[in-house]
């Protein structure tokens, strides 16, 4: 007896899937290490992050949580009342927060609060990245083993292979993450040469 064909909520389910993962767990913690081991080495560092969180990885975003927004309708159930669907549009609305906010630290300083030269802004933006990053890791895993069998009846299960292949992939995001806080003496070398030659211009 041969597997029936994907249901067009199913289809539309799969793409969303699949973009969605692109954006949350490809994208952004691309983005994420670019900022992290380009700052180490060179003050150059911003506009990658630019290039990769908001023209590159913006547009999947938007796209992935379009896709899941027909998905719903094509299912007949109401938006944003289960856990998916709530930490779906959470993760939208924390990355429109992010883009905000990393311009707003961008172009509009204050003084340092905290050691090194950072204001408190600063923190938040790196709090926030991490955290959508954390929950996009839950959300990418709660989609395919909870979401996807609960609305479709699961008639066609999820090969196990994804969840190895999602695992390894936050493996190697957090990995490569907690290398790059090795290198954070080096960049706070950097960054108080820096700002002591700034301040050796300004003097003299």
């Amino acid at each position: 007896m041969s597997t029936p064909a994907f249901t067009p909520y199913e289809s539309k389910a799969r793409i969303h899937a699949h973009v969605a993962f692109a954006a949350f767990l490809i994208g952004l913690p691309l983005g994420t290490l670019m900022a992290r081991y380009l700052r180490t080495f060179t003050n150059s560092w911003f506009l990658p992050h630019v290039i990769v969180n908001l023209f590159f990885t913006g547009p999947i975003v938007l796209t992935a949580f379009a896709l899941g927004y027909q998905a719903t309708n094509i299912a007949g159930v109401p938006h944003f009342v289960d856990p998916h669907q709530k930490t779906g549009l959470a993760l939208f609305v924390m990355y429109l927060i992010q883009v905000l906010l990393g311009f707003f630290i961008h172009w509009v300083k204050f003084p340092s609060r905290f050691p090194g030269g950072r204001a408190p802004q600063n923190y938040l933006h790196a709090i926030l990245g991490l955290a959508i990053i954390a929950l996009a890791c839950f959300q990418t895993h709660f989609g395919m083993w909870n979401e996807w069998p609960f609305v479709t009846g699961n008639v066609h299960p999820i090969d196990v292979r994804y969840k190895h292949f999602w695992l390894a992939i936050v493996i190697v995001i957090w990995s490569l993450y907690a290398i790059g806080l090795l290198l954070l003496p080096r960049q706070f070398r950097q960054e108080a040469a820096a700002r002591h030659d700034a301040k050796e211009e300004h003097d003299g």
